[in-house]
């Protein structure tokens, strides 16, 4: 099965959420995340290795995900981050002044 471009840039931003609200996640959520993920196990590899079923599996991914976006719409840790470093780029490539600089982050906060 190959993955279009939505499926690439959904991955992409679980795997940051992932990064931002993991610790929000029980171990088992976070286990099969990242064999999934990170360590590229298919969902029968990860049911074989807890010894649970694939649709189990598949169901904890999936719940997993959709929590990490629901994370994401409730904190929006991950956008203001990305706010932030865009801010910090602008001000390191001159694009805003010191004044603009502190204003944007202020607004920000």
């Amino acid at each position: 099965m190959t993955m279009n471009n939505n499926d690439i840039v959904k991955s992409v931003l679980i795997g940051q959420l992932y990064d931002f609200y993991k610790s929000l996640l029980t171990d088992k959520q976070q286990k099969y995340f990242e064999l999934y993920f990170f360590e590229d196990l298919t969902l029968q590899e990860i049911a074989q290795e807890f010894n649970i079923s694939r649709n189990a599996v598949y169901d904890s991914i999936s719940k997993t995900s959709n929590l990490l976006i629901d994370f994401e719409q409730k904190l929006t840790l991950k956008n203001k981050s990305d706010k932030l470093r865009e801010i910090i780029e602008n001000y390191k490539n001159n694009k805003l002044s010191k004044e603009e600089f502190i204003l944007e982050l202020e607004g920000d906060t």
